[in-house]
């Protein structure tokens, strides 16, 4: 008991420290880059407001969710806390300006996050599809997997063409030097992430896992997070260069060991030093890299965040 004790007292102790650093650094450092005053006037069609026609793939700062369809799993106040990453719909957060959605599923085809399950990857899909009727530039990343642990649901490459085929943006190197007009009017680029059925080919209607990576990093601890996010960022090349899509994810999560296990107050440790990150890439040199940034619980600012860095970079100023 004494020992477990301790060992709780250290990890306070190390996430009290923790938070300092980023305290620290953001009082010495400040949160200030090209396009950090720069706001959207329609965060709904923020793409439509940066020119379609100047606006490249390669040059968009991506607003993500983590997680992005667990706004209703598990049961109210008794297991959602544990699982739940975003409190808005997927509706929500396209028309808050998210332009990047992780989904996960199971065998079903219901929602998962772990063990805890929701409502019906139908129900993203018809928010999804909602969104793309009522806007008409806007280009949505949406990649979609089977939960670890989980089978793949069958035949789900081909749901996922037919509810979606009109919108589908075929998989193709191309696309990442391509404007937002040369690819409209279709407007979704899906990646299908399954674990044991054929990844999708060249030239499918889906994208294959390798066109969208990350360096996942599981860790409560929100300087460590800042800081390998970082590295792994630094170790990437250019987006002018990429063929593949790059996500840095602005999150930390519960681990065992602590008695905070909840996610929203585990991942507030770091939710709110976006702009910070951003503002760092630039002292690192690395501002060129980034690409898909995502978070918990997606808010207005961190979208304005990443906007105003895809805006300064189609005036030039990044």
């Amino acid at each position: 008991m004494g020992s477990h004790v301790s060992k709780q007292v250290e990890k306070r102790k190390a996430i009290s420290t923790e938070r300092k650093v980023l305290v620290d650094l953001e009082g010495s450092s400040g949160e200030t880059y090209p396009g950090s005053d720069y706001r959207p006037s329609d965060r709904k069609n923020w793409m439509a407001g940066l020119n379609p026609e100047k606006l490249h793939i390669n040059q968009v700062v991506w607003p993500g969710t983590h997680d992005s369809a667990t706004n209703k799993i598990g049961i109210p106040m008794i297991t959602r806390p544990f699982a739940q990453c975003q409190s808005l719909s997927i509706y929500r957060q396209l028309c808050v300006g998210t332009r990047v959605l992780d989904v996960r599923v199971q065998e079903d085809r219901r929602i998962c996050h772990g063990i805890l399950t929701t409502y019906s990857v139908d129900v993203v899909i018809q928010d999804l599809k909602k969104f793309l009727s009522e806007t008409q530039s806007e280009i949505v990343i949406l990649e979609i997997r089977t939960e670890f642990g989980h089978d793949d649901p069958p035949e789900f490459d081909k749901y996922l063409e037919e509810q979606l085929g009109e919108y589908l943006i075929h998989q193709d190197d191309n696309v990442f030097g391509k404007t937002i007009a040369e690819l409209l009017p279709k407007r979704v680029i899906c990646v299908w992430k399954p674990r044991k059925s054929p990844a999708p080919k060249h030239g499918s209607p889906l994208w294959s896992a390798g066109y969208l990576k990350d360096n996942w990093i599981d860790t409560d601890l929100p300087s460590t997070k800042f800081e390998n996010n970082m590295k792994h960022l630094s170790e990437q090349p250019p987006v002018s260069s990429r063929k593949f899509f790059y996500r840095v994810e602005n999150t930390v999560t519960p681990q065992a060991d602590n008695p905070i296990v909840c996610v929203k107050p585990v991942t507030n440790r770091i939710h709110g030093y976006a702009r910070l990150f951003i503002a760092q890439c630039f002292s690192k040199g690395c501002a060129d890299k980034l690409q898909i940034f995502s978070t918990d619980f997606i808010d207005e600012d961190f979208v304005e965040a990443c906007v105003g860095l895809t805006q300064a970079r189609v005036e030039g100023k990044a």
